[in-house]
């Protein structure tokens, strides 16, 4: 029995000679050392030998399966070492290739623009001032000189808060416009000082929704800017020669501007601001439909009874306010012909910008 154990040591280790990838390395595990080995074998015969021999078969047997279990661990490394080289020579990279550039985001088309208009403003002396999205319908329509059932408010399909309808005439809804914070912003500065309130210009920014039929030309939200100077003495020459200067800053310093009459329940007398096509310097295109003009913005003189209700005397005070949506100006300048493309997330056009 112990020249058996020595012939399964020598035809075990001679086959780990043999073995080149871990799959072998297994199958030889298996063959020498598994359950039903030779050794193993051994192993189970202990028990029908004289009892005498049965210490020395047992000692020597643990020996070549110690053995063998060493052999086996140090192959274990070899072939590991060997696959680790190999990868190394297979998967090696070539440094001297030029590396691959890390995609960053940038900035929404729209949020460039707002950003140049707050820089605008701003060193126009006008501060950025945040009002709230939900509001009631008190603020939204009937300050700004809306009454309930004004024909006006048919221009402004709004979005309600369900359930909020039992409030009567004052239900809860998504602002239409940005034009309620003027009236937070004329109640916050009035309250300092009721009996003389502080002048005041800030702009306002922020998002509106209005129930409308999604198209190219509509959306059911949009930005929008706000624009409030209230003063003593100021004048409708203010308010021209503040959009036409922000108009130069924005568009270029030759651009031409003109404002015709419109109407708007929160302001009297009212306009609407147009610049010169720059596309086509005036002379007529399929952008500006051939006027030569552009429409971006409205604007006048704050309605005296929007001013009482802010907290100031429509008799001491007057103001201007204008109103303008970045998304229509950001198309004007980059001739972008769906407002769509604004809330579509879709990079081909975001990565343009």
């Amino acid at each position: 029995m112990r020249e058996e154990l020595q012939k399964i040591k020598e035809k075990a280790l001679q086959a780990l000679e043999e073995v080149e990838d871990e799959e072998a390395l297994e199958a030889w595990q298996v063959s020498h050392m598994g359950r039903n080995s030779p050794l193993m074998n051994v192993f189970k015969t202990l028990g029908d030998l004289p009892e005498e021999e049965r210490p020395l078969v047992g000692r020597q047997a643990n020996e070549v399966k110690g053995a063998l279990q060493k052999a086996l661990e140090k192959k274990e490394k070899v072939l590991h070492q060997t696959q680790i080289r190999l990868s190394l020579q297979e998967e090696r990279i070539d440094v001297t290739l030029p590396g691959r550039p890390k995609i960053s985001g940038n900035l929404h088309p729209t949020t460039r623009t707002l950003r140049e208009i707050y820089r605008i403003f701003g060193d126009m002396g006008f501060q950025i001032y945040r009002s709230r999205e939900v509001e009631t319908d008190e603020m939204n329509f009937q300050m700004l000189n809306f009454p309930p059932h004004h024909p006006a408010r048919e221009m402004q399909d709004t979005f309600f808060v369900d359930g909020e309808r039992d409030r009567g005439e004052n239900p809860l809804l998504l602002r239409t416009h940005t034009s309620p914070g003027q009236i937070h912003a004329m109640w916050e500065y009035s309250s300092t000082n009721p009996a003389d309130p502080p002048p005041l210009r800030i702009i306002v920014p922020g998002m509106c929704y209005r129930y409308e039929q999604i198209s190219a030309r509509s959306e059911i939200q949009f930005n929008q800017v706000e624009g409030l100077a209230v003063g003593k003495e100021i004048t409708f020459g203010d308010l021209k020669g503040t959009l036409s200067d922000f108009a130069r800053r924005l568009f270029g310093q030759g651009v031409g501007t003109r404002f015709r009459a419109d109407h708007f329940p929160f302001t009297e007398p009212s306009a609407e601001m147009d610049i010169e096509c720059f596309l086509c310097e005036g002379e007529g295109c399929t952008v500006c439909k051939g006027t030569g003009w552009l429409e971006i913005l409205g604007c006048g003189m704050v309605h005296p009874t929007v001013l009482e209700n802010g907290g100031y005397d429509p008799e001491r005070y007057t103001g201007f306010a204008f109103g303008m949506g970045p998304e229509r100006i950001t198309m004007l300048r980059h001739r972008i012909e769906d407002i769509r493309y604004f809330w579509a997330n879709d990079l081909r056009f975001l990565e343009q910008f």
